[in-house]
């Protein structure tokens, strides 16, 4: 977490219209007050840079000693993996590069961030029916993550509720720039055990309002055991939960989608499109390139769906093929216009087809058997707990001719071939295996 002031105030409206206020500091008799702050490291930065676009005379963010915020009487107990210092270890990180004394990857996160283990249950400390628990950052970045993430959400706050009565568990994820925070804030709001989600920063006198805190500052791009792990028992071990305990089957993801009201028009599509039959979701294409189904080889997948894939009807949330009129596709593009929207769609298919997105993350909510198509050979940790994922891996068989450091396309040979490879049959084969 960083510390910090402002030095005239100001307010900051998230995407959803939230203003977080901000109030110049103070000189206070301690820092437990409303004009001293406490976000993540890439919230901050982005807050700098909100104040560099407003006035970067008028306005900034000034760092607070961490040692003397830390020491507030009424300052909550941290639980889970240590972040503390997180500030320090990486201004002495950049010191040590420029110094050449730290080389390979191991070393650099071994001095950003503890990996040690830690025992949730020792620091649970306070004899009290009913706690509070701040939870400072999100647990992902992407959809796909984020959902995973809630999982151990879940499964920690379930594990707080076996040592107390009552539980209240609140959210603070970032917002001074985030483009996506009504999204994130739709996810989390979709998971029942969370009470609140709040937009960062937050005041030092609220925060001491709370008898727990858990720091996700940067946490999972740090940490080895992100890499090593699957998603929702390396964010169990930062909470300081032994993953080896917890059975599979606790490991499932969940959205709840009962306060969630879809448009008359995607009630009325979703309706008319299952007296066809069973449905069928294709999505090819993922928000990062090296994912997605290349669109020529997506394209000839979708026309050998509407061949073989008889006892179905085919649907999409993508523009795969402005050409294509069979009635045996349903574009549900215009109405698949925000999570909860997407979400609902997949949650009344019968069998989806994706690529590696978020897709196969919110289908395992609900239970929906998937094929996804992986281009990445580290499948088997991501979807270790899903019961309902079957898995088609593409393997890269292009070779560069390219005498460059950078990649020349037109140099690059084999590109297609694993892609032609795949059999649409074999992934029909694999759905009936469910």
């Amino acid at each position: 977490m960083i510390f910090f002031r402002v030095t005239n105030s100001i307010n900051i409206k998230t995407t959803d219209g939230t203003l977080v206020k901000y109030l110049k500091f103070k000189e206070p008799s301690n820092l437990n007050n409303e004009t001293a702050y406490i976000t993540t490291t890439d919230d901050f930065e982005d807050l700098k840079q909100v104040f560099r676009n407003v006035d970067k005379i008028k306005y900034s963010a000034r760092l607070l000693k961490e040692s003397k915020v830390r020491d507030v009487e009424d300052f909550p107990i941290e639980l889970g993996i240590s972040n503390a210092n997180e500030y320090t270890n990486q201004v002495n990180y950049e010191k040590r590069i420029q110094e050449n004394f730290i080389n390979d990857e191991d070393e650099v996160n071994s001095f950003l961030f503890s990996n040690q283990k830690a025992d949730i249950y020792k620091q649970l400390t306070l004899k009290k029916d009913r706690i509070n628990l701040a939870v400072i950052g999100s647990v992902g970045r992407s959809i796909g993550e984020m959902v995973a993430g809630s999982t151990a959400l879940r499964i920690l706050y379930t594990k707080l509720k076996e040592v107390y009565k009552e539980v209240v568990l609140d959210l603070y994820i970032n917002a001074s720039n985030n483009t996506f925070y009504s999204r994130d804030k739709e996810i989390y709001n979709k998971q029942t055990f969370i009470n609140k989600v709040y937009p960062l920063s937050i005041d030092t006198k609220k925060f001491c309002s709370y008898d727990y805190f858990i720091d996700n500052s940067s946490v999972d791009i740090k940490s080895m055991y992100f890499k090593e792990l699957n998603m929702i028992d390396a964010w169990l071990y930062k909470f300081g939960i032994d993953y080896f305990k917890i059975p599979d089957n606790m490991k499932y993801n969940q959205l709840n989608m009962n306060l969630f009201e879809p448009s008359d028009e995607l009630k009325e599509k979703i309706q008319n499109a299952k007296l066809k039959g069973k449905l069928l979701l294709f999505h090819p294409y993922s928000a990062k390139l090296d994912n997605s189904i290349p669109q020529e080889i997506a394209i000839s997948i979708l026309k050998k769906l509407i061949k073989k894939a008889s006892d179905y009807t085919i649907v999409t949330t993508l523009n795969l093929d402005s050409r294509n009129k069979d009635s045996d596709v349903i574009d549900f593009s215009k109405e698949s216009k925000s999570f909860n929207d997407f979400s609902y769609i997949i949650s009344n298919m019968d069998g989806i087809i994706t690529s590696e997105t978020s897709t196969f993350h919110i289908a395992d909510a609900f239970l929906i058997p998937s094929v996804v198509i992986f281009t990445n050979p580290d499948y088997e940790r991501k979807i270790k707990y899903y019961n309902y994922v079957k898995a088609v891996e593409i393997i890269d068989e292009s070779k560069s001719f390219s005498q460059f450091v950078f990649e020349n396309n037109s140099l690059t040979f084999y590109r297609f071939d694993s892609w032609q490879k795949l059999k649409v049959s074999r992934i029909i084969k694999l759905l009936e295996t469910f």
